[in-house]
């Protein structure tokens, strides 16, 4: 009863200052009206509180426009370099990642559909433009990021990394993170990192991985003085680094 009680009080003084605001309003107009030589137009402007668009929650969003289905082939753009990606600002590249993360789910929609039907999926490298330009549009933010942390901090902002040794005795970068337990009692995380190696099976994998790093370095080249850029220019969608570890790619002619 006493919460209700207050309750009813607190709604009565609201409106008794809405009655003093309109009672206010109304007195100046009337004394608007009496005394015309003294009137001010105030401009009126309009607010609007909330900026709605058009939402569009249907499942048709996953596939792709009708008019391409069935076609052999759909004519894209390239993807988006990192140079045109630093002249947008932040408000912007928010926007264009959610873009190229809605093309990317109606591709791989699109892809799916067509494997279950046995068809050929038109222009597959869709799906690696739009990689790229979120890994370039990643690459940007990073980019800004660092800078920012730089600038006010002195340090990079990216969460910091060591070089250890997995099981196999590969050296890889570790992110370090924060956890809650602490780590002589954090039991999970020593089952699933261990940074030590050893046996005689780890030693020798260790020897041949190493005999074939060297083997790829000391691969000869057939012609020394081509033009890469030229190349990649002429065929950009070559894997060249892979054409030349490839053996067939060396040719058959006699080494001197």
């Amino acid at each position: 009863m006493a919460t209700f009680a207050k309750v009813v009080q607190v709604s009565k003084s609201v409106n008794n200052v809405i009655k003093q605001f309109t009672n206010l309003s109304l007195s100046q107009n009337a004394n608007a009206i009496c005394s015309p030589i003294f009137i001010r137009r105030i401009p009126t402007f309009h607010y609007a509180l909330i900026h709605t668009t058009s939402r569009r929650n249907s499942l048709m969003e996953f596939f792709d426009d009708p008019k391409n289905w069935g076609a052999n082939k759909v004519r894209v753009g390239r993807a988006w370099r990192k140079d045109e990606l630093r002249l947008k600002n932040n408000e912007e590249l928010h926007k264009l990642w959610f873009v190229l993360l809605k093309e990317r789910n109606m591709l791989l929609t699109m892809e799916e559909i067509y494997k279950q039907e046995w068809k050929y999926f038109p222009n597959p490298e869709r799906i690696d433009k739009i990689e790229d330009s979120m890994s370039n549009l990643e690459s940007v933010v990073r980019e800004r990021n660092r800078a920012y942390h730089l600038l006010e901090t002195g340090t990079t902002g990216e969460r910091p990394t060591q070089l250890k040794y997995n099981q196999l005795g590969l050296r890889y970068l570790y992110r370090l993170r924060q956890h809650i337990i602490p780590k002589y009692k954090n039991t999970l995380w020593h089952k699933t990192h261990k940074f030590s190696f050893g046996g005689y099976a780890v030693r020798k994998f260790l020897r041949l991985y190493r005999e074939k790093l060297w083997n790829g370095k000391r691969k000869l080249r057939i012609f020394p003085n081509l033009d890469m850029e030229a190349v990649k220019e002429k065929y950009p969608l070559a894997d060249l680094e892979k054409l030349k570890r490839f053996n067939k790619a060396e040719g058959y002619f006699p080494r001197d």
